[in-house]
C-alpha cells in the first residue's frame, strides 16, 4: 500500500471505540471522518447566530459554510485515490450534503426577511429533498440501484455555491445597513465619492450586498431549476420499483 494509502488509514477504531463504548464495525479513516466533519457543521451554521452577534456570525457562518463544502469535493476524492471506499461513506455522504443545505436554507430564509423571491425555491429544493428521502425510504435496499448522475452533483454544488453567496450578501447587506445610517444607495454612494463613507461596501451606484444578492438568487433559482430536473428523473427511475405485482 502506498505511504499516503497507509497514512489515509489510520486505525482509528480504538479510539471511537472508547468514545462509543462497542465496536460498529464501521470504517473509521481520514474521508469518513470528513464526512462526519461535514454533518456536524451543518448545525453549527445555525449555532453561530446563537452565540455571536452580527456581522461576526454571517462571517463565521459563512466560513464554516464554505470549509465544509469543500470537505464534500475532498472526501469523495480521496475515498477514491485511497480505495477506502465505504458504505458507511456512501450512506452518510448524501445526508452530510442535504443537512447542510436545509439547515442553511432555513437560516438565510429567517435573515432576508423572508423574501419570496429566495423562499419559492428554496421551497422547491426542500420538497425534492424530503420526497427523494421518502422514495429512498421506500425503495429500501434497491435504492442503491439508482445512482448518482452527474447533474445530480452539479445541483449540490449549485446550492452550495449559491447559498455561500447569499450568505456574503446577507453579511454585507447588515453591515450596510450600519455604514448607511439611513442613506439611500444612491446618496451612500455619492458619500463614498466624497470621502465620506467606507468605499469597501459600495460598489458603483448601488452596494455589495445587492450586487451579491442578486447573483445569489440567480444561483438559488439555477439551483431549484436542477433540483427539480434531478427530482423527476429520480422518481422516473423508481417507477419500476412502484409497480403493484399483479
Amino acid at each position: 500500500m502506498p505511504t499516503a494509502a497507509r497514512e489515509g488509514a489510520l486505525n482509528f477504531r480504538p479510539f471511537f471505540r472508547r468514545v462509543f463504548g462497542y465496536q460498529s464495525g464501521m470504517t473509521w479513516n481520514i474521508p469518513n471522518i470528513l464526512t462526519v466533519l461535514r454533518l456536524l457543521a451543518a448545525p453549527g451554521v445555525a449555532v453561530m447566530f446563537l452565540y455571536f452577534h452580527r456581522p461576526w456570525a454571517d462571517w463565521f457562518a459563512l466560513s464554516l459554510f464554505v470549509g465544509a463544502a469543500i470537505t464534500d469535493w475532498f472526501d469523495g476524492y480521496l475515498a477514491r485515490l485511497w480505495k477506502q471506499e465505504s458504505k458507511f461513506g456512501a450512506m452518510l455522504d448524501p445526508i452530510a450534503d442535504k443537512a447542510m443545505v436545509l439547515i442553511a436554507i432555513m437560516v438565510l430564509t429567517g435573515y432576508n426577511g423572508m423574501n419570496p423571491w429566495l423562499i419559492l425555491p428554496a421551497t422547491a429544493i426542500l420538497f425534492r429533498e424530503v420526497f427523494v428521502a421518502g422514495l429512498r425510504e421506500f425503495l429500501g435496499a434497491k435504492a442503491g440501484l439508482l445512482k448518482v448522475t452527474k447533474l445530480a452533483k452539479w445541483k449540490t454544488t449549485a446550492q452550495m455555491v449559491a447559498i455561500a453567496t447569499l450568505f456574503l450578501g446577507t453579511g454585507l447587506e447588515y453591515l450596510n445597513g450600519v455604514a448607511m445610517q439611513g442613506m439611500t444607495p444612491e446618496q451612500y454612494a455619492e458619500a463614498v465619492s466624497a470621502g465620506l463613507a467606507d468605499p469597501i461596501r459600495a460598489c458603483g451606484n448601488r452596494d455589495c450586498a445587492s450586487f451579491a444578492n442578486i447573483l445569489g438568487l440567480v444561483l438559488i433559482w439555477l439551483a431549484a431549476i436542477l433540483t427539480a430536473i434531478t427530482g423527476w428523473d429520480y422518481f422516473r427511475k423508481a417507477l419500476p420499483y412502484l409497480r403493484d405485482d399483479r
